[in-house]
């Protein structure tokens, strides 16, 4: 297996992919959004309020740049004013690669029925030739389970961890539906995503901002750079440990990490690596010597804190 660098040391700009503004049912004004956000450090944010396409590159500058999106959404039928609670629905990001062709008059939104699993798929199709990005958005407070969403097609991503969900009932973390999509032989990538709507104050602990985001190894803060380094997965999913650095080095797979306390290397099988800190201590560093038997492998870390991070997955026929 030939060396290489899957994620570099540094030159990585954060983002948020899911945002809710007063366009739709968020707190804060678009402005308001990159004020709060550049505050935090972060260079990116995806502007998908519900079903509304924006982009707002009047926001855009040096140092920050917009992401054109919309969230739309797909639920049961049910009777009752009471039934919502217990309906499953599909929640979708649609990310726009290329803003400047204009998107008046075109209709974004979907027109299956939940059930209609091939109209489901065809409309992820029309998006993709539209030009759009397609992710899939928190599983567990959408109450879905392998059977809804093992035959997806052509997905860039879907949400590995959602700080609102996470707020809303501690469900906002999916490792387990990432896993089970790719061995059900999907190939797409994993975000950490905050999808705030900012209900309660800035800084109150309740406050759904800043708490899932990625970090995305562009060549520069223009949206073509951007959009290039989603489409290859040159990013990693976080919600507060960092990776500093990710390659493979002589046949091993060797991990740089902020300070956490797990390292994990999780496989398309049962099998899994790991390096483990002692109590009290820290690790920064793992090695592991790949055997090309893996099938594909991702990353995942967790700090003191019992937070976590982590990259897409790779596969080993692609790394040969």
């Amino acid at each position: 297996m030939k060396d290489q660098v899957l994620l570099p040391e540094s030159g990585f700009y954060k983002a948020n992919l899911h945002c809710h503004t007063t366009i739709s049912d968020g707190e804060l004004t678009p402005e308001e959004i990159k004020r709060e956000y550049q505050k935090q450090g972060y260079s990116i944010v995806a502007f998908t309020d519900h079903r509304a396409y924006r982009w707002h590159r009047e926001l855009d500058g040096e140092d920050f740049l917009s992401l054109a999106a919309l969230e739309v959404d797909v639920t049961q039928k049910g009777t009752g004013p009471d039934s919502w609670p217990r309906l499953k629905t599909y929640h979708l990001n649609l990310f726009d690669t290329d803003p400047a062709r204009g998107r008046e008059g075109e209709d974004l939104l979907p027109h299956f029925d939940y059930e209609d699993k091939k109209g489901r798929n065809e409309y992820i199709a029309k998006m993709r030739d539209q030009g759009f990005l397609v992710c899939y958005n928190h599983p567990y407070w959408s109450l879905q389970d392998y059977s809804d969403y093992k035959d997806f097609e052509g997905l860039f991503a879907m949400e590995i961890f959602n700080y609102g969900c996470e707020h809303d009932g501690l469900y906002g973390f999916h490792p387990q539906s990432y896993d089970e999509m790719l061995r059900s032989g999907q190939r797409l990538f994993a975000l950490s995503t905050d999808d705030n709507h900012d209900r309660f104050p800035i800084g109150a602990p309740e406050n759904d901002s800043f708490g899932g985001f990625v970090q995305i190894a562009a060549k520069t803060l223009c949206y073509v750079d951007v959009i290039e380094a989603l489409q290859a997965g040159r990013f990693y999913w976080s919600t507060g440990p960092a990776l500093r650095g990710v390659s493979i080095q002589d046949g091993e797979l060797v991990i740089e990490t902020s300070p956490v306390e797990k390292i994990f290397v999780l496989q398309e099988g049962r099998n899994c690596y790991s390096k483990l800190a002692k109590p009290d201590e820290a690790i920064t560093q793992a090695r592991f010597p790949l055997t090309g038997q893996e099938g594909w492998f991702r990353v995942e870390i967790r700090d003191s804190r019992g937070q976590y991070a982590g990259t897409n997955a790779y596969y080993i026929a692609d790394l040969l």
